[in-house]
């Protein structure tokens, strides 16, 4: 076993130990206070982050906290040594609903907390909740005391080992954690099996230099991967530049990559620099990669090769250290059957390649994500305590989620909108219900799940293809179905990408490049 590999091991092993033991925590905290609910909360930036729950839902652990739009937290970090909030008091309540195992949202009706402390700095909170009005009133001052100077040990031994056992790595995790708690992009969530496995593998590559390939059906946080693998890599206070393929015209795809020098084409009247001399030093990720043309694949395989490029209108050759990940959601290897992507090519790209999950095959972690989705929703709605009940819980768990993350995102912030509107003047919390969800009418919407077949060619439509190369009778299959898809949706184009499993900009694409009429008569 290499050093690199025993170093990962060890920082595995530390952080599952870690989460082990804040967990441990939180159900000694239990045993001194009695409570149907105890969390542990970390303050990063400007938001706490839930690290532990005990007796809280799922959802919970998928959520952050703004301490801006949840008073109670900031009146608990703003106290010396704790307090217990009235059980009238009008403050909103950031768990109401959020205990588990309860039949429908209940409101907490007692609640305590205290601010942590680590080495003379807030660390975050200690909340402790329970469903009955009065059940803290036996919990005086020492008692409260002596319960946060138990956590607050039990929070400085697991960092003290942590940084033990891992120094350098826990350094670099922490960067990220603060990074994330100013609002940056989202991160990778869940605790199924199958995204502990992708975790793994994302941090085992992430510390070398090899070129991934990330493959995924559409929706399911492709993109989150390449950050995941830019952050943990050596490279991560370098840029991370990302460069939509499909998107890229393709009379200017070479320019946008490679650069050009003023009056290479018309229009360059300047010096421009390239995508893969703007990531020098950092990582360049090449999204959608199954979409660039022939031409430049060429281009993009011989960068891979030598690290070297030349800019259009240019004689001079520039040399870049850029470590390339690229993401696709095209069946690769049929691509190259086809003569659309060149062989060379997918070998260089797929060194190391990583599978996203999709969703259907993470459990309950379609949950948690919700969770984060509903936070994120109500603070742009301006609602209270957006809360899923227990049957549309059910509900999520029991779709099927064709459109995989990106679906559950937009299905949580439309049905967030519904249950706003018809949330009660006053009411504690906004209640998500299964027909707030509509995943009926989101099922009948979208588009086919992996295991349905594709529809046949059109009857006569396989005349005279006898004598045709693979590729003309695929582009003669492919005319024939994208003409079909389009009649059966009655010209409704996004509608037919649904069905074809694309998105819109390429579907369209693809009809110009067969000359498939279009609704309205042009190809």
């Amino acid at each position: 076993m290499t050093t690199t590999n025993v170093n990962l091991t060890t920082n595995e092993a530390a952080t599952a130990t870690e989460a082990l033991r804040y967990r441990s925590l939180l159900a000694a905290a239990r045993g001194l206070v009695r409570c149907d609910a105890a969390a542990l909360l970390r303050l990063d930036g400007d938001v706490l982050r839930p690290l532990a729950v005990d007796g809280l839902s799922d959802e919970t652990m998928g959520r952050q906290f703004p301490v801006a739009s949840h008073p109670r937290f900031a009146r608990l970090l703003e106290s010396e040594r704790g307090l217990r909030f009235a059980h009238d008091c009008g403050l909103p309540d950031p768990y109401d609903g959020l205990v588990a195992g309860q039949p429908g949202i209940l409101p907490v009706h007692d609640c305590m907390g205290a601010p942590l402390r680590l080495r003379g700095a807030t660390w975050g909170l200690l909340t402790l909740d329970a469903l009955d009005a009065g059940a803290f009133e036996a919990v005086g001052p020492a008692q409260l005391d002596a319960l946060v100077a138990l956590v607050e040990t039990g929070i400085e031994s697991a960092h003290t080992i942590q940084e033990m056992e891992a120094r350098a790595m826990r350094e670099q995790a922490v960067a990220q954690a603060l990074r994330s708690g100013r609002g940056a992009a989202r991160e990778l969530l869940g605790s199924s099996p199958a995204m502990k496995q992708l975790c793994s593998e994302i941090d085992t590559v992430a510390v070398s230099d090899l070129t991934v390939l990330v493959l995924g059906e559409t929706g399911v946080g492709k993109d989150l991967v390449a950050q995941r693998l830019h952050a943990r890599s050596r490279r991560s206070d370098q840029p991370l530049v990302q460069v939509n393929c499909a998107a890229l015209p393709e009379t200017l795809a070479d320019s946008e990559l490679f650069g050009h020098k003023r009056g290479a084409f018309t229009g360059a009247v300047q010096d421009r620099n390239g995508k893969f001399e703007i990531a020098d030093g950092g990582t360049l990720f090449l999204d959608e990669v199954g979409e660039l043309p022939l031409t430049v694949q060429a281009k993009l395989l011989r960068v891979l090769q030598s690290g070297e490029l030349q800019r259009p209108g240019s004689d001079r050759t520039l040399k870049v250290d850029v470590r390339v990940i690229a993401a696709t959601n095209r069946d690769l290897p049929a691509a190259i059957a086809q003569g659309r992507f060149r062989a060379d090519l997918y070998h260089r790209l797929s060194v190391y390649p990583l599978i996203v999950p999709p969703l259907r095959e993470r459990g309950r972690d379609v949950v948690a994500l919700a969770g984060g989705f509903l936070e994120e929703n109500q603070h742009r709605l301006g609602a209270r305590n957006l809360r899923l009940s227990p049957a549309a819980k059910a509900a999520l768990l029991a779709h099927g989620w064709p459109g995989n993350v990106r679906e559950l995102e937009h299905v949580i912030s439309r049905a967030s909108l519904r249950a706003f509107r018809e949330q009660r003047r006053g009411a504690r919390w906004t209640a998500i219900e299964p027909h707030h969800l509509a995943l009926e009418a989101a099922a009948a919407a979208g588009p086919a799940t992996p295991s349905t077949p594709p529809a046949p060619m059109p009857t006569g439509q396989h005349a005279g293809l006898a004598g045709a190369t693979l590729r003309e009778a695929t582009e003669a299959f492919q005319r024939a179905w994208l003409a079909d898809a389009l009649a059966r949706h009655r010209g409704h184009v996004a509608n037919a990408a649904r069905e074809a499993g694309i998105d819109r900009s390429n579907f369209h694409r693809t009809l110009r490049k067969l000359g498939v009429p279009r609704p309205g008569g042009t190809p």
